[in-house]
């Protein structure tokens, strides 16, 4: 299938594009970009020119989640097994966010707070 310029102008594909070009550029080690299935071809060949390491998953018959990145971030989102992110455990939902550049402390509290971690720090103290 030759893909030409026109191809690339839908929301997702621009969006996508955005996303390979700041993976490019260093400022992402991960993506994370959820899209119409109806552009699964297109996302592929991009991918596969750019030499970029990618995993698809499927959500629904409509959608789509495209992982992208650096080898070893793929390596660890293949290693939670083929299951949608609402399926994921809290410590592969924490590794994930951590891996999509989200802010870290962020990631703590939703970490804590889907473990149900609550303590307060009142009194602290040195430990050795």
């Amino acid at each position: 299938m030759k893909i030409t310029c026109l191809d690339y102008k839908t929301a997702d594909m621009q969006i996508l594009l955005h996303h390979v070009y700041e993976y490019k550029k260093g400022l992402r080690s991960l993506v994370l970009h959820t899209m119409n299935s109806k552009e699964k071809d297109k996302t592929e060949e991009l991918l596969i020119r750019k030499g970029i390491n990618y995993f698809l998953h499927t959500v629904n018959e409509n959608k789509i989640n495209v992982f992208f990145g650096k080898e070893e971030c793929i390596q660890i989102i293949l290693s939670f097994g083929e299951k949608s992110l609402s399926h994921f455990s809290d410590e592969e939902d924490f590794i994930l966010g951590i891996m999509l550049g989200y802010d870290r402390t962020l990631q703590y509290e939703r970490y804590m707070k889907r473990k149900g971690i609550v303590t307060p720090i009142t009194n602290s103290r040195q430990v050795g």
